[in-house]
């Protein structure tokens, strides 16, 4: 299963904005040096054309889920044939990851850690053990931890940050049974305005 494994705070830095690869228990400032660009000659880049800013935008949003190339082309082209605005649709599907749901409620510090919750067996949908990290979750699934699961340290950790931060309104999360719904679909506003999907369809548009 490929996956990118390399620095977080280097991704970060290229795309000069957080993108929640590291734990929410400390600021980014206090990680990265995000004022400056990775590289020999990254104080030096300063392109600014309209394909510059469109694959800045395509990279930052693969980055944030992290999904390689191939995959998030299969998701866009999967978005493209919906109905509705395709750049949307690309990120209610993202947004609808499992790994992505068990993040977004607080059981894991990271994406990252979350895909691996899910892959050694810890997070069960619907009652049932789904270890793929890019099962989609639909409106109604119910996310929980396995009960030999419970007693990790880094799941209790994540959840006690998760309650100060607050959760989304789109999900229903029970802290004291490791538990949630996913009641709905994301609003765009939910998602903040970092993310630039229409600049994304229109580089996969050409």
């Amino acid at each position: 299963m490929a996956r990118y494994i390399g620095p977080t705070c280097k991704l970060s830095r290229r795309e000069g904005t957080d993108l929640f690869l590291k734990s929410r228990g400390k600021s980014l400032e206090g990680k990265c040096k995000l004022d400056q660009k990775p590289g020999q000659h990254g104080a030096k880049r300063g392109r600014s054309s309209d394909y510059a800013l469109q694959l800045r935008a395509k990279q930052r949003l693969r980055r944030i889920y992290g999904i390689l190339e191939k995959q998030f082309r299969n998701y866009y082209k999967s978005a493209d044939m919906k109905k509705g605005a395709t750049g949307e649709n690309l990120l209610l599907m993202l947004e609808s990851r499992l790994d992505n749901v068990v993040y977004r409620m607080g059981f894991s510090s990271t994406r990252a850690e979350a895909r691996q919750l899910v892959c050694h067996k810890s997070i069960k949908v619907n009652g049932e053990l789904i270890n793929i990290p890019s099962y989609q979750v639909a409106v109604g699934d119910v996310i929980s931890i396995r009960d030999k699961s419970k007693k990790q340290q880094r799941i209790m950790d994540a959840l006690t940050v998760a309650e100060q931060y607050g959760f989304p309104s789109w999900l229903e999360v029970n802290s004291k049974e490791m538990s949630g719904t996913f009641s709905s679909f994301p609003d765009r506003a939910d998602l903040g305005s970092d993310i630039n999907e229409q600049l994304v369809v229109e580089l996969y548009s050409k």
